[in-house]
């Protein structure tokens, strides 16, 4: 069954390319530009896992994450950070968020599909 990825990126580029790898890769993607637009396309497609940028306007990538988590209908959905907040701080406080998995921009096809993987799993 092939599995459902939800990416959120404000950048374009960037949303193209996390798209392109992880379709390559099998998975189906939906790629959404804005946070806020986020908890429609959730409840709507129900993905097996979300991706985020976490700057973002009207919503960052950890708020959304807080969101999530904190509803019992979307709290066990693994969510993955791919960010250019790449300290350790960074990392820490995404993981208490609720992220599970954390890649750093500029990344790999491999990074970012490792990730992916491992969160779903």
């Amino acid at each position: 069954m092939v599995k459902k990825v939800l990416v959120i990126d404000d950048v374009k580029s960037e949303l193209d390319l996390i798209s392109h790898y992880l379709e390559e890769a099998g998975y189906a993607v939906t790629a959404i530009a804005n946070g806020l637009d986020a908890f429609d396309k959730v409840e709507a497609d129900r993905p097996d896992v979300i991706v985020t940028d976490l700057v973002m306007p009207d919503i960052t990538g950890l708020e959304l994450c807080r969101k999530l988590k904190k509803d019992p209908g979307t709290a066990d959905i693994p969510i993955v950070a791919c960010t250019t907040k790449g300290r350790k701080m960074d990392k820490s406080w995404a993981k208490k968020q609720g992220v599970i998995g954390y890649v750093v921009k500029p990344f790999t096809a491999e990074q970012l599909v490792e990730a992916v993987r491992f969160a779903i799993l």
